[in-house]
């Protein structure tokens, strides 16, 4: 089983940047196809960002495409989301997840606590 801690989320203006990290413990992080995922009041999480377990594969919410890089590190045990241009409507709790493939959260068992993001206009 995988700890996952989510951490760089805050207050920015409309334009700015955030850089989200994702760190796990509890087992090796490379063994897991990593995803972000985002969720605001009332509505259901919604995919972000998917990256596979070696690096090489990313696929983007067409939402974020161009604005939003994911990545990972295996030595570090951490993923990160590197959002630039940010939007008001990018205002969310961020989640990331371990152990899916795909871009729904019911197939990720691991789940991190989750790190608010707050663009203002």
């Amino acid at each position: 089983q995988v700890q996952l801690v989510e951490s760089g989320g805050g207050l920015v203006q409309a334009g700015g940047s955030l850089r989200l990290s994702c760190a796990a413990s509890g087992r090796a992080l490379s063994s897991y196809v990593m995803g972000w995922f985002r969720q605001t009041p009332g509505n259901e999480r919604e995919f972000v960002a998917v990256i596979g377990w070696r690096g090489r594969n990313t696929l983007y919410a067409d939402s974020v495409k161009g604005r939003v890089t994911i990545s990972r590190d295996n030595a570090k045990n951490t993923v990160y989301l590197q959002m630039n241009n940010l939007k008001p409507e990018d205002t969310a709790v961020y989640y990331c997840a371990a152990g899916g493939s795909g871009t729904e959260p019911s197939e990720y068992p691991y789940w991190g606590q989750g790190t608010q993001v707050t663009v203002s206009s």
